[in-house]
C-alpha cells in the first residue's frame, strides 16, 4: 500500500497517525529525502530505511498518537558507530532529519435539514477539513445538481436521503460528531432533539430557531421525553454569533458556521 492509499484509509477508519518523511540527508542514508512511512497506533506502511532510525520514528510516533496533542517534530540522527542507539547500529556516515506530522481523526459535524440555511451553511463547512454529513427528508432538496456547488469541497461530505426517520442517521454518526438541526419542519426537528440526547456518544447539539419555538420543545422534552434539566441544556439554542442578527440564510449560515469553529477552538484548548 502506498503511503497516500494508508492515509486514505487511516482517514476513513476515522484513526489517528502519523505521516513520517525524510526531510534532509547529509551524506549517506539508506533512504533519500522525500521518503515516507506512515505510523497507525497498530500497522505501519512504507519505510524511511530501516533499522534504527525507523525503529526509534515509529516509537516517537506511536507516542505522538498516545498523547493526542503534539504538533510536528523534526529529529535527526547521526548515521555512525560512535552514537548509542536504542535499536541497533546504523553506520552508513551521513546524518538524516525526519519529519514527523501528527495524522488527526478530523472532525465530524452533522446538518440535519439543507435547506436554504443548510446549504449555505455547508458551503462554509465543506471549506474545512472535516467529514461533513447531510441530512434531508427530502430527495428534491439532495439532487446532484443541487449540491454540486460543493463539488470543489475540501472535506468529506456524505449525504444522507432519509424520507421516514432521519433521526436514525444520529446512531451512525462518528463518536464526538457535532450536530446541527434545522430541518423544514419543526416536528422533525423535535423527534431530532429527543433523539440526539438519547445518543450518548454526540458532541454539540445546536438547534435553530426562536426562543417561542424551544420553549415548547423544552417543555416537551421535560414532560413527554423525560429529560432532566442537565440533559435538556446539552442543546444549544440559539446557534450562531449572537451579535450578527442578519436574517440572510448566508449570513445566518457565516454566524453558525463561526460559533462552531469556537467551539472546536474551546476542545482544542
Amino acid at each position: 500500500m502506498t503511503w497516500v492509499a494508508a492515509v486514505a484509509r487511516l482517514r476513513a477508519r476515522r484513526e489517528p497517525g502519523v505521516l513520517v518523511t525524510v526531510a534532509a540527508v547529509r551524506g549517506h542514508a539508506p533512504r533519500d529525502a522525500g521518503a515516507k512511512l506512515v505510523v497507525g497506533e497498530t500497522g505501519t506502511w512504507g519505510s524511511i530505511g530501516g533499522g534504527n532510525v525507523e525503529a526509534v520514528a515509529i516509537d516517537r510516533a506511536r507516542e505522538m498518537i498516545a498523547a493526542s496533542g503534539p504538533g510536528p517534530e523534526l529529529m535527526e540522527f547521526a548515521l555512525n558507530d560512535k552514537v548509542p542507539n536504542r535499536h541497533g547500529v546504523q553506520c552508513c556516515g551521513g546524518t538524516v532529519t525526519v519529519l514527523l506530522e501528527p495524522l488527526a481523526v478530523v472532525r465530524a459535524v452533522a446538518v440535519f435539514g439543507v435547506g436554504h440555511v443548510g446549504l449555505e451553511l455547508a458551503r462554509v463547512l465543506a471549506r474545512q477539513d472535516l467529514d461533513l454529513h447531510l441530512v434531508d427528508s427530502r430527495s428534491d432538496i439532495l439532487t446532484e445538481e443541487r449540491l454540486g456547488v460543493l463539488a470543489d469541497a475540501v472535506g468529506r461530505v456524505h449525504v444522507h436521503h432519509t424520507p421516514l426517520l432521519p433521526e436514525e442517521v444520529l446512531a451512525e454518526l462518528p463518536r464526538g460528531a457535532h450536530v446541527l438541526i434545522m430541518t423544514h419542519d419543526h416536528a422533525e426537528d423535535a423527534a431530532l432533539c429527543d433523539a440526539a440526547l438519547r445518543t450518548p456518544h454526540l458532541g454539540s447539539i445546536g438547534l435553530i430557531g426562536s426562543a417561542a419555538k424551544w420553549a415548547r420543545f423544552r417543555k416537551r422534552l421535560a414532560t413527554e421525553g423525560g429529560h432532566d434539566e442537565a440533559a435538556i441544556d446539552r442543546i444549544k439554542t440559539p446557534i450562531g454569533l449572537a451579535d450578527i442578527t442578519g436574517k440572510e440564510p448566508a449570513t445566518i449560515a457565516v454566524s453558525v458556521a463561526a460559533d462552531l469553529l469556537r467551539t472546536f477552538e474551546s476542545e482544542r484548548g
